[in-house]
């Protein structure tokens, strides 16, 4: 038995599924092979929420001639020096099947963020599956579907992907199934069935759509190849009646943990979060009260409340005192792991309920602090006022005083995590400087001795969908500086000791925020670049500037094509999906320009806050 069996039969030996065991006695004769692939090993694979809903959804529905399966980075995959591949003689397969994935019907790959997306080539060679579309059509291979957050823009993998799924799949990837189902006994081409599959609302086909590629990047049009492909595909957000239950609740677990998801979508629009983009929908309580139910007897240990809106979820006390009462087989309360909340919904009811689950904390606690648990999470995103109003934020500094008082009241909440933007469009120097004083301000408001206030640094991305998907952005490779600066800025406001006591400072890496500021607004060549350095190589959590500079250049790109400010009136890569007003566009912008004078003259690339 390989290592790759081996770990497989310990995944099958943990895992249960919650709910009713798959039946697959009622299903069409022959029924397509599905196999959803996930970057992640198993445990994270399980947080997976969006392809493990399709995964359930097809295995229940036993008049779907289709059977769904699941792949993953298997931890055995990964070598000493950080390489990836299959142990001698072992086949790519899914946990549930032993015939190698290379001969599944349809492939789904689910990607959660822009710079993520080379994790593509990396599944797609394991797999023995051709990358580009074409050779996958001349020989037969299997159809491969996209889907989640790193596939906002589209384009990048256009060359590379047969269809990607806009939105929530739970109908139109079925209709995709039944399509595929189809032309098995129809007779029709491949190139038939594409056109069928780019008639469901929902579904993006790059492959009949042609654009104009603009010297250095970008492009200068996009349009159908023929009159029978719709131009324009929405999005498909669905109703909560008609979002299959795995959509709010994890349908497998380990045994250790299981995840619930209180709602979807926000209430608030902020001008580049993309949270606000699909409608607000909230899940049923007595799904989530029977669910927990169900962990409570399986025995799981920690349940995790993914969603960054809870205090929005209008039962969501029922479901803190549902938690409250949680006991584990050892009698034990349960851990509750809870996501960011908004500082302008906080209240002391809310605080209180949450402080009796006792062991709680927040969903990524990767952080050094001698207790880790009691962190309650804010996102002000911006320290000067009139940038949270021109964005649209809510956080203003007096409401995020008051959720503040009301934590320092609250005996459970010991530490503070704030969400800060840097590097946005009309931030400047000062504005940044002003995270300091703010996190400053924000500790001495909590009165908590061994307490902390972790600041969590992010760069501003224009997120394709927002209404901020035109603004320009700063050269990755300048934010270390800013970061740099920001500390200093901390410790000349409170001193090394106090600094490292009381305050965390989190950013990520600038080698990953490269590849991010072209795979979000990228076209269709940034995917080749793609192809290209992993074909090279290349450690993309280590890629250097020059590594990456040079790979633009090879397809004749420039990375300030794509920092710079797209205007109003030039096509966007992702015209196809694109649904947002123009007329809101064009306020941010003009509010910007007003706060920082000359901006709109912007050189492309310029980081005119300097």
């Amino acid at each position: 038995m390989s290592n790759l069996e081996r770990e497989i039969a310990r995944i099958q030996a943990t895992e249960t599924v919650l709910g009713a065991p798959y039946d697959f006695g009622g299903k069409p004769a022959n029924p397509l092979r599905i196999a959803f692939m996930l970057p992640y090993a198993h445990e994270f694979s399980l947080l997976c929420m969006g392809p493990l809903a399709l995964y359930d959804l097809i295995n229940r529905t036993t008049d779907l001639p289709a059977v769904a399966e699941r792949a993953l980075m298997y931890e055995c995959l990964t070598g000493t020096d950080g390489s990836f591949g299959l142990p001698e003689g072992a086949v790519y397969r899914s946990i549930e099947s032993e015939a190698p994935l290379a001969e599944a019907d349809i492939i789904g790959v689910s990607i959660t963020n822009g710079g993520d997306l080379p994790a593509f080539f990396r599944m797609l060679d394991l797999a023995g599956i051709a990358r580009r579309r074409e050779e996958r059509a001349a020989t037969g291979g299997p159809l491969v579907v996209g889907g989640n957050g790193g596939f906002a823009n589209p384009e990048i993998l256009g060359d590379y992907v047969d269809v990607i799924a806009m939105g929530e799949g739970e109908d139109s990837f079925l209709e995709l199934i039944r399509a595929a189902d189809r032309h098995r006994t129809d007779g029709t081409t491949r190139d038939d069935l594409m056109v069928q599959i780019a008639r469901v609302p929902g579904l993006y086909v790059p492959s009949l759509y042609h654009a104009e590629h603009a010297p250095g990047g970008g492009i200068s049009g996009i349009r159908p190849t023929s009159m029978t492909v719709p131009a324009k595909v929405t999005p498909q957000f669905l109703e909560v009646g008609d979002l299959h239950s795995a959509h709010f609740v994890s349908p497998i677990t380990d045994g250790n943990r299981a995840m619930v998801v209180p709602t979807l979508g926000c209430r608030w629009e902020c001008h580049f979060c993309n949270l606000g983009v699909p409608p607000f929908r909230q899940a049923p309580f007595d799904l989530l009260d029977s669910y927990l139910d169900r962990l409570e007897a399986t025995g799981v240990s920690q349940v995790i409340v993914s969603s960054p809106t809870f205090t929005q979820y209008g039962k969501r006390h029922a479901l803190l005192d549902r938690l409250k009462n949680y006991r584990t087989a050892s009698g034990s309360k349960v851990t509750t792991i809870i996501g960011s909340v908004r500082a302008d919904e906080l209240s002391a009811r809310y605080l209180d309920a949450v402080t009796e689950l006792g062991d709680f904390g927040h969903l990524y606690t990767e952080l050094k602090l001698e207790n880790t648990r009691g962190i309650i999470t804010i996102a002000p995103e911006f320290a000067a006022p009139d940038l949270v109003r021109i964005y649209n934020k809510t956080m203003t500094p007096q409401r995020v005083a008051k959720a503040i008082n009301l934590c320092r009241d609250s005996a459970g909440i010991a530490n503070i995590m704030l969400y800060f933007i840097v590097g946005a469009p009309g931030e400047t120097e000062a504005d940044r400087l002003a995270i300091a004083d703010y996190a400053v301000e924000v500790f001495e408001n909590l009165r908590s001795e061994d307490g902390a206030v972790i600041v969590k640094l992010q760069q501003f991305m224009p997120t394709p969908n927002t209404v901020s998907q035109r603004l320009d952005m700063v050269d990755p490779l300048l934010i270390d500086g800013y970061i740099e600066k920001i500390q200093e800025r901390f410790v000349e406001l409170v001193g090394v000791d106090a600094f490292d006591r009381h305050y965390r400072l989190i950013w990520g890496e600038s080698s990953r925020l490269l590849l991010e500021s072209v795979c979000m607004r990228g076209d269709r060549r940034i995917g080749r670049v793609l192809e290209r350095l992993h074909d090279d190589g290349v450690d993309f959590g280590r890629i250097s500037d020059a590594e990456f500079q040079q790979a633009l250049a090879s397809h004749g790109l420039v990375h300030t094509r794509y920092l710079r400010r797209i205007p109003l009136d030039e096509v966007l890569p992702w015209e196809v999906v694109n649904t947002v007003d123009v007329a809101a566009e064009r306020k941010l912008i003009a509010d910007i320009d007003e706060r920082v004078p000359g901006r709109s003259g912007t050189e492309a690339g310029d980081d005119a806050s300097v």
